[in-house]
């Protein structure tokens, strides 16, 4: 039994070590077949390798082919260059001698060196060019004229068409209009004491004539002649006329009419469109409600004048608020003109700035009369807009005689002269033509005469809008044929 035991063990051992052996020559044969394949696939990457550096080294010997024959393709064009060169060079030799010698040929026969002849030319060329740069400017300057005439009357006709306002009718005196007849006598008063005090406390004078029912009251303050106008028809209307009630009564209207003038400048400035005016140039503008010039109402001219610049500013394009606000405010000094000194323009354009008026406003004001040069363009369209309110049919009048006295006062003022032969005022007074001597006055002392006499007229004279002056002076050549 111990025998069959051994030799099954044995026989256990000897198949185990057989499997073992099997396995060890199993993974050596596994492990010999993956490094041959490794190495045939190595041999084969060896071989590929080599064939694509073979391509590679022939492709260079090629392209190294292919750049020597272009270097000596560009070696022969350098040659061929240069040979080219050569050429050339010998022909500008040879053309620069027959132009040497066509110019001394062209020298002697002109008795000119090129340098004279040149210069010659630019001379000529030079003068021609600057005739025609001269005569090219003067059709653009005249086209220029022209055009901007034409836009500028259509610009204000159109602006005149469009503005319609009244005609002046302003006159020194007011009439006040009594019950009766009788009521003259309470007026005049007890040896006249009533209208002494009435004259005395308002400053205007009562005209008491053969008129039925009715006192005139004149004087050249509108309002103080306003004042005393309401006064007076408070007194008539009371029936109590004496020293004491025309002083109380006189003291009242006083008030009402500085209310009055608020309430006008509060309206005029609504009118244009402006509600931002400081208070107390609203009050001044008031007062200019009873102001006029040559018959116009200040405060009307001034709307009439707002409106214009408004339309003016429309058609050119600028910015209306500040147009019409100079325009508005142009003749504000007028209302001061008596409590500080100075021209209205340069007053009323100290007081715009001193109540916060913006520079342009302000030097619109100040230049609307050319006392300062305009230097904007709404500065230029005030002083357009003021011409169109003062100089338009119907808005300004003086009377026949300070009319026919300005008239002589102009033509006599020219005919003072040296070398003025005949003086004619034409145009009511608006133009003014002198003939002058030709042998006594020459051009350049017609253009002074000119100067000198615009100048004399705005010194001694006072008339409305402008005076155009005319000097003219002709030559004349008379001979006899026999």
């Amino acid at each position: 039994m111990e025998t069959t035991t051994l030799a099954e063990l044995l026989i256990g051992v000897i198949g185990v070590v057989l499997l073992l052996a099997v396995a060890v020559v199993g993974v050596l044969l596994f492990h010999r077949h993956r490094s041959s394949a490794r190495e045939h696939r190595l041999h084969e990457d060896l071989h590929e390798q080599r064939q694509d550096i073979e391509r590679r080294e022939h492709r260079i010997s090629e392209r190294e082919e292919r750049l020597d024959s272009e270097q000596r393709h560009l070696d022969e064009r350098a040659h061929q260059v240069g040979d080219t060169e050569a050429a050339l060079e010998a022909r500008k030799a040879e053309l620069l001698d027959l132009e040497a010698d066509r110019r001394a040929v062209l020298e002697g026969v002109a008795a000119l060196t090129a340098e004279e002849a040149r210069a010659e030319l630019m001379t000529a060329v030079e003068s021609e060019a600057r005739r025609s740069a001269a005569l090219l400017a003067r059709d653009i300057e005249r086209t220029a004229i022209d055009e901007a005439e034409k836009n500028a009357r259509k610009v204000l006709a159109t602006t005149i068409q469009r503005l319609a306002s009244e005609q002046t009718s302003e006159s020194v005196v007011a009439a006040v209009h009594l019950p009766s007849d009788d009521m003259k006598g309470r007026v005049i008063g007890r040896e006249g004491r009533n209208i002494r005090s009435f004259e005395q406390i308002t400053g205007v004078n009562v005209v008491i004539d053969d008129t039925p029912e009715t006192v005139l009251l004149s004087c050249f303050d509108p309002v103080r002649r306003e004042v005393a106008r309401m006064t007076l028809e408070e007194l008539v209307a009371d029936g109590r006329i004496h020293p004491t009630r025309i002083e109380e009564v006189h003291a009242h209207s006083l008030a009402e009419v500085e209310q009055m003038c608020v309430r006008a400048g509060e309206d005029a400035a609504f009118e244009v469109g402006i509600t931002d005016l400081h208070p107390e140039l609203v009050a001044t503008m008031g007062r200019l409600r009873y102001r006029t010039s040559y018959g116009q109402n200040v405060l009307k001219h001034l709307v009439e004048s707002a409106h214009a610049a408004g339309l003016l500013a429309a058609e050119i394009g600028l910015d209306r608020t500040t147009c019409v606000r100079g325009a508005f405010l142009h003749d504000i000094g007028k209302a001061l003109t008596h409590e500080a000194e100075g021209s209205h323009a340069l007053v009323g354009a100290d007081l715009a700035r001193r109540f916060g008026e913006c520079d342009d406003v302000v030097h619109a004001i100040e230049a609307h009369h050319n006392e300062v040069e305009p230097r904007t363009v709404e500065a230029v369209l005030t002083q357009a807009a003021d011409a169109i309110s003062g100089g338009r049919p119907g808005a300004r009048r003086e009377s026949l005689e300070a009319y026919v006295q300005r008239l002589h006062k102009l033509e006599e003022i020219a005919s003072a002269k040296a070398g003025v032969e005949r003086v004619f005022a034409m145009q009511a007074g608006r133009d003014v033509r002198v003939m002058v001597k030709p042998d006594e006055v020459d051009d350049i002392e017609a253009q002074v005469l000119a100067r000198d006499l615009a100048k004399q007229f705005e010194e001694e004279l006072t008339y409305p809008g402008q005076i155009k002056v005319t000097v003219i002076r002709e030559s004349r050549a008379t001979e006899v044929a026999r």
